[in-house]
């Protein structure tokens, strides 16, 4: 998935859960959860999804020398 793909499924659990529902509709699908706990939980997976998604491997190269006495 891609990350605007995700962050409109955030988006939609995040008005589900405000407004008191536990179905959700996106992309044409309808999804229904159990209970706030799952829904809740789906959430949090799709907030851990964006934030490995967002995070870049940036590396730091530091020379240093070392002097032989």
């Amino acid at each position: 998935m891609t990350l605007d793909e995700l962050k409109s499924r955030h988006s939609a659990l995040l008005a589900a859960r405000y407004s008191g529902t536990r179905s959700v509709s996106y992309d044409g699908k309808s999804l229904t959860y159990g209970s706030d706990a799952e829904l809740a939980a789906a959430i949090a997976d799709i907030e851990r999804r964006i934030a490995a998604l967002e995070r870049t491997s940036r590396r730091v190269l530091r020379p240093f020398a070392v002097k032989d006495l």
